[in-house]
């Protein structure tokens, strides 16, 4: 037995990477630290009766339950931090006003969202509590933008939806069936208008003006000029309205970003209250960073509030940036030396890595090129180049 193989889509970081991903944490939680937000660690397991509460099935697919021992009840691997933030928030913390939390910590998928996925997540999010208006939303993808920038990513293209508008048409007709909500979904997921046309053909009394509303929407994607197409073709239902304006509004304060509006988007449609967002970038293959609005999610932990946010995974961020320099280090001898002691500590304190060479061995080290070392000469210990 090959005692050191990983189960499939698990895998080792190593030293190279774990510095990348760590230096990576340190800045992102930095640049959130900066812009107010308070970190948070929720723990890695909980009862699987908050952590899922709220959640669409898909994701209590992806999340690994077991029997706690103490307890008998079921808890669960968290699959996503959201739904624990928002619990800290609302039971926890207890405020009234304003909250901004920010977080990371590992989340574990009992399947790979995709071929190219591993089940095991670095996550680092950030979220608003607290506040119903568009500044809030404005915020976090702007928040979500200069956190992919601080890792040095470029030509970030972001995409825009406000599932509000999708759902506000087919709630304006009462003659559909769950099944058929679920059906409409995936046509507009997978863009297929002609799936779509023969299902709603199936309700001979639905109001026409819906029916051309819902047929629409997966046309409706491409630049910021679809909002203006999607006012002139949708119907004037109040919550479509507000899509389309808040929409607008964020638009015109991410004018300096490359932007594309997709009415058709239904990820996260069960999740979503108001407007979502994805962020790409060339050379990875999937959204890098997805958030959006989640008002009255933590509305099962007694108290309603309104919620924005987004998430990201280090690990999926990291593949493609540039890869870790090795560091500049010294190397000094293992002695019993007060003197040399208390230089190497000197040294490291200053900010420099001393790595001490244990006896009768040498050191093995990707992470680290040596260019000076500690010797003893004319009574005391000096640091000398490394000769080539």
């Amino acid at each position: 037995m090959q005692n050191w193989l990983l189960p499939d889509y698990l895998s080792d970081i190593l030293p190279a990477e774990a510095r990348r991903i760590e230096e990576l944490r340190r800045r992102l939680l930095d640049l959130y630290r900066a812009h107010g937000f308070e970190m948070v660690t929720p723990p890695l397991v909980e009862y699987t009766d908050s952590l899922l509460v709220g959640q669409s099935d898909s994701l209590s697919l992806q999340t690994c339950t077991l029997v706690d021992q103490i307890s008998g009840r079921n808890i669960g691997v968290r699959a996503d931090m959201t739904p624990q933030i928002t619990r800290i928030d609302a039971h926890l913390l207890n405020r009234e006003g304003v909250t901004r939390l920010c977080y990371c910590g590992t989340v574990l998928h009992a399947r790979p969202a995709g071929l190219l996925s591993d089940r095991e997540l670095m996550q680092i999010g950030a979220e608003i509590y607290g506040y119903e208006g568009v500044e809030a939303d404005i915020q976090v993808i702007q928040l979500a933008l200069e956190s992919l920038m601080t890792a040095g990513v470029s030509a970030v293209r972001v995409d825009l939806n406000y599932p509000g508008i999708t759902r506000a048409l087919i709630q304006a007709f009462s003659g559909f069936n769950q099944d058929t909500v679920t059906e409409i979904y995936t046509y507009l997921k997978d863009k297929d208008k002609t799936s779509l046309a023969l299902l709603l053909d199936q309700y001979p009394t639905l109001p026409a003006q819906i029916k051309s509303g819902l047929l629409a929407l997966p046309t409706l994607y491409g630049g910021v000029e679809i909002l203006d197409k999607a006012q002139e073709i949708l119907p004037p239902l109040a919550e479509v309205q507000k899509g389309i304006q808040s929409l607008r509004a964020i638009v015109a304060e991410l004018n300096t970003a490359q932007l594309s509006i997709d009415l058709a988007d239904v990820t996260g449609y069960a999740y979503h209250t108001g407007v979502i967002f994805a962020l790409y970038a060339d050379g990875w293959h999937e959204a890098l960073v997805r958030g959006g609005r989640y008002d009255n999610l933590s509305e099962a932990f007694g108290r309603a509030r309104a919620a924005t946010g987004f998430s990201l995974d280090l690990r999926k961020l990291s593949t493609h940036l540039t890869p870790a320099s090795p560091s500049k280090a010294i190397k000094a001898p293992w002695l019993n030396d007060k003197a040399l002691n208390s230089q190497i500590n000197a040294l490291r304190e200053a900010g420099y890595i001393v790595v001490q060479e244990l006896p009768n061995s040498h050191i093995s080290v990707d992470e680290f090129i040596f260019e000076q070392e500690l010797v003893f000469e004319q009574g005391e210990w000096q640091l000398k180049k490394i000769a080539d």
